[in-house]
């Protein structure tokens, strides 16, 4: 046991004839809540199979809870104790404990979840605050699951050689380093312990525990997924030629605003799947690849959505559970929930999976037919096809976005690419071990696809957009081996459309989208030269040094023709 996981248990095991740490279930946590400043107690009905599962009182209304200045995730305050030198480690070990010592003085609550819905995966999950952060304490107990609710099911689910996850938040800690004062979070992944200083956004807590779930699985050899998958079934198709294609899963990773949700909450692809389909949602955020049982395992029943894109009367507030960072308003006399980021950016909200459609969701699906990553590149097609898993898994690590014009910066650094390997900013382990793990994926019969998800070249400052549904109806492609691949000039070991098979589905698609022929084909072959150089340096400065072997492969599949 680490000096850090000690710190976290001797607090979780506290008691004295003073005071006590009270263990709240969620109807106590949701009572609490109501109490806190932060939160407005609205007239807007909890959805309610989730208000009877979790056995809070008749009429149970959301809890809108809102912040101050920092409404989102701070990835620069988190610190890595088990990466961390001598001398880090003693001063995180000095801080937990102080921070530990000041809590103590104040009441405090602990509460306990189920992390994984399945009952292969399944790990327990203690949580200790204060009791004023009762709410975030009521919103983690059902964006997973409460322990009172499927202690049953824990208890007979398979026993995993992994410890419980221990949570230790303090919203009030402040320090006088310069460098926290935003907060402080400290992970010590393989001893699955987080302490969150400083911190009010429940984002930080489900990330965080979720960070710790994603490595749990990693260390017994399954691939950790920050992305979306569903499952089709053909054989229900009202066409028997469909039949033979049986059930597959794709899934979907992309950065935000790439289209992850889109393409993996999509009922039917915008029309193209064949009559009489069926489909399963797993998850749209965080799932785990069991490479042994070729299964797919979903970690939450909720989805914590961004409520930028949902009005006053939209369908979805009635799979609603609870709301943050969003505007108040009275409306015939009741407190309603304005969304529409018009109070601040990332308004949030945390919906029950029945929003997918009740019965469309599970909580494993078959081993994933095809991985998609979605990155907007102008330099990409609409999809391409590996056919070289070196590549594929290469493109993956070196999932890629663009700065914006919003942050202020030069023309210069705004050519330069930021990456996000797998589009997860969640992974505290080395990126080697996800690209062994997904090359794995690769070959145990998966295949690999990439989304341009933006718009494709058309000349000089010139883009041809690439519509949400042309990608739709490409995954109904893939998923129908509906088309035959070419290989593309510019990077071997990738496969683009034949016309003949693209243009029956989507006509007019090789004129538009065709990448052996474009204007400014000069400026344009220079500009895919730089992208492919910016990620073979990515890879080159990344902790695949470790394994100089992997580089070499990723780094020459990288390598554009001119």
């Amino acid at each position: 046991m680490s000096p850090l996981r000690a710190i976290a248990e001797s607090l979780w095991h506290h008691r004295n004839d003073y005071s006590h740490i009270e263990r709240v279930t969620a109807r106590r946590a949701y009572e609490l809540a109501r109490c806190q400043s932060s939160v407005t107690v609205t007239d807007m009905p909890i959805y309610e199979p989730l208000r009877a599962k979790l056995n809070l009182p008749m009429g149970a209304t959301i809890l809108n809870d809102n912040h101050g200045a920092v409404i989102g995730r701070k990835a620069l305050a988190r610190k890595f104790y088990d990466r961390s030198d001598a001398n880090a480690k003693l001063m995180l070990e000095e801080i937990t404990r102080e921070a530990i010592f000041e809590m103590q003085k104040r009441p405090l609550i602990k509460a306990e979840a189920v992390v994984g819905l399945d009952h292969e995966l399944m790990l327990k999950a203690c949580m200790i605050t204060t009791v004023d952060d009762a709410n975030n304490v009521w919103n983690w107990l059902h964006n997973f699951a409460s322990y009172d609710e499927y202690k049953e099911e824990y208890e007979k689910s398979r026993v995993l050689p992994i410890q419980d996850i221990l949570f230790v938040a303090d919203p009030h800690w402040t320090c006088s380093i310069p460098e926290f004062k935003d907060g402080l979070v400290i992970f010590d992944p393989y001893e699955n312990v987080v302490y969150n200083l400083g911190m009010r956004y429940f984002g930080e807590r489900k990330k965080g525990t979720l960070t710790l779930a994603w490595t749990s699985g990693m260390r017994m050899g399954q691939v950790a997924c920050h992305g979306g998958i569903k499952e089709i079934d053909f054989t229900t198709c009202e066409d028997s030629k469909y039949h033979p294609l049986k059930k597959r899963s794709i899934a979907f990773f992309g950065l935000s605003g790439s289209g992850k949700s889109s393409h993996t909450n999509s009922h039917d692809h915008a029309g193209t799947l064949p009559k009489g389909f069926s489909r399963t949602i797993l998850h749209d955020d965080a799932f785990q690849i069991d490479l042994n049982d070729r299964i797919c395992r979903v970690w939450e029943p909720t989805l914590f959505d961004k409520t930028d894109s949902r009005d006053l009367f939209h369908p979805d507030w009635q799979y609603c559970a609870s709301s943050q960072n969003n505007a108040i308003l009275t409306i015939d006399g009741k407190i309603r929930i304005l969304a529409m980021d018009v109070r601040n950016q990332n308004g949030r909200c945390i919906f029950h999976r029945d929003l997918l459609g009740q019965g469309n969701y599970v909580n494993r699906c078959s081993f994933p037919h095809a991985l998609c990553w979605l990155m907007k590149d102008e330099t990409l097609p609409p999809v391409i096809m590996f056919a070289n898993s070196e590549l594929a898994i290469a493109m993956g690590a070196t999932l890629m976005t663009k700065r914006t014009a919003a942050e202020n910066v030069s023309q210069e650094e705004m050519k330069k690419l930021v990456f996000e390997p797998f589009a997860n900013p969640f992974r505290v382990y080395e990126l080697y071990k996800d690209c062994e793990g997904f090359l794995r994926v690769l070959e145990a019969g998966a295949s690999c696809y990439c989304f341009n998800s933006g718009g494709f070249w058309s000349g000089i400052n010139s883009q041809s957009k690439i519509p949400l549904n042309s990608s739709l109806r490409l995954s109904t492609a893939i998923l129908c081996n509906e088309l035959e691949w070419q290989p593309w000039s510019y990077l071997p070991g990738a496969m683009i459309p034949k016309p003949e098979s693209v243009d029956l589905i989507l006509p007019g698609y090789s004129k538009k989208y065709n990448p052996e022929e474009m204007a400014d084909a000069a400026a344009y072959q220079q500009l895919l030269a730089d992208r492919f150089r910016q990620r073979r340096e990515f890879l080159q400065n990344s902790d695949l040094k470790q394994r100089p072997e992997l580089l070499s492969r990723f780094v020459n599949a990288l390598q554009i023709k001119s």
